[in-house]
């Protein structure tokens, strides 16, 4: 399988600064999300602005994923956060699975008119509805049944979107189907309600970078603000970042 891989470098900068979003504001991403933009994977959701024509400004939020075009240069695709999940073309049932945050298994048309079976789960982050053809996570669920040789109602479950928790040496572990992960299987080591948890992430308050620190509020929405714009209150969570950061070199 081709996986898509980027250099730092060819990144479109100038098309993310007419969103709001600067190159120091990318390289103060967590060295975790750097790696996984370069690999084609999409970004945290992320504040972006932008101007009409009138030069009004709104300010919106959204994820972000890189694609390399025809010509070989890498472009940038955004997923917007949306006010509510197109459900539409889902019955009731499946609506309230989910909006309940599980993955179902439904009907879709290929892009050449043939019926097909998807995964399907909203991203709690944009509201945008992800899916994902059967057989990539079926593959990957015919894998984790005969490495934990789990049995067809285990697999079944899985499938209906129903976490599964398992005892492995003495200590609970849960999985489950989550299209934001790599193999759109996730674990967890812990029970049900730590799992759902997990996906919700993932974030410190405070991630401070080398240009300025992206800052969680209470809703987990994040935004940044540049060195030249802290207050007190981050120059005294900078130093104690420095100070936990060095207490750990010391310690390795």
């Amino acid at each position: 399988m081709k996986i898509a891989r980027f250099e730092f470098d060819e990144l479109p900068f100038q098309t993310l600064a007419r969103f709001g979003l600067t190159q120091e504001m990318i390289e103060d991403l967590p060295m975790h999300v750097l790696d996984e933009l370069c690999e084609g994977r999409h970004s945290p959701v992320l504040p972006v602005r932008v101007s009409d024509e009138n030069g009004e400004t709104a300010e919106s939020r959204t994820r972000l994923a890189f694609y390399r075009m025809e010509n070989g240069q890498v472009d940038v695709l955004f997923y917007p956060a949306l006010k509510s999940s197109p459900l539409e073309r889902y019955d009731q049932e499946q609506q309230k699975q989910l909006l309940a945050g599980k993955a179902i298994l439904a009907d879709a048309l290929s892009e050449d008119g043939r019926h097909t079976k998807v995964f399907v789960q909203i991203d709690p982050g944009t509201k945008q509805v992800m899916s994902v053809p059967t057989p990539i996570i079926g593959r990957n669920l015919q894998v984790l049944a005969e490495d934990l040789h789990l049995g067809t109602a285990e697999i079944n479950g899985l499938q209906h979107g129903e976490p599964l928790t398992l005892v492995v040496d003495d200590e609970p572990v849960t999985v489950g189907i989550d299209l934001h992960s790599a193999t759109g299987i996730r674990f967890c080591a812990g029970d049900e309600q730590k799992w759902r948890e997990q996906s919700k992430r993932e974030w410190d308050k405070y991630t401070f970078g080398v240009y300025g620190c992206w800052v969680m509020d209470d809703e987990g929405k994040l935004n940044y603000v540049p060195e030249e714009k802290y207050t007190e209150e981050l120059w005294n969570e900078q130093k104690k970042s420095a100070e936990r950061n060095r207490a750990a070199a010391l310690h390795k």
